[in-house]
């Protein structure tokens, strides 16, 4: 049997809507996608993996999405681009992203977020971009 060269994750870009992307299941497509050197980030139950630039903020990229927990308090900001792909436990490599899983991503991340730094810290805010930002 013919093992699979490519993964169907959720990228996620400052500035844009998340999408599906189908990306070559390979080290250097994965720092491509982000920018840089990889980093696996896993803040929720379910087992699926962030896949951010290790140094997205000391890089000074921009912010991408707030990380919050279950109550809605955010824990982290996602600096630069990142994708999520289905990380099983028992799966030593990361595979495409099951329906279900994929659905409920893409919706959580679906728009785009700005910061803005106030005197009660940073305030986020959802917002649909431009017509000319989205994909076609």
């Amino acid at each position: 049997m013919e093992e699979r060269t490519t993964i169907d994750v959720i990228m996620v870009e400052p500035g844009r809507e998340a999408r599906v992307m189908v990306l070559d299941d390979s080290l250097e497509a994965m720092q491509k996608a982000v920018g840089g050197l990889i980093e696996e980030y896993m803040p929720y139950e379910d087992e699926v993996a962030l896949i951010v630039n290790e140094e997205g903020k000391m890089l000074g990229m921009p912010p991408s999405r707030a990380i919050r927990d279950e109550d809605g308090q955010v824990i982290d900001i996602i600096a630069g681009p990142f994708f999520i792909a289905y990380a099983p436990v028992e799966s030593e490599k990361f595979l495409s992203m099951p329906d279900e899983l994929r659905d409920k991503y893409l919706e959580k991340f679906r728009l785009p977020e700005r910061f803005f730094r106030t005197e009660e810290g940073i305030k986020i805010v959802p917002f649909i971009p431009k017509k000319e930002n989205r994909e076609r």
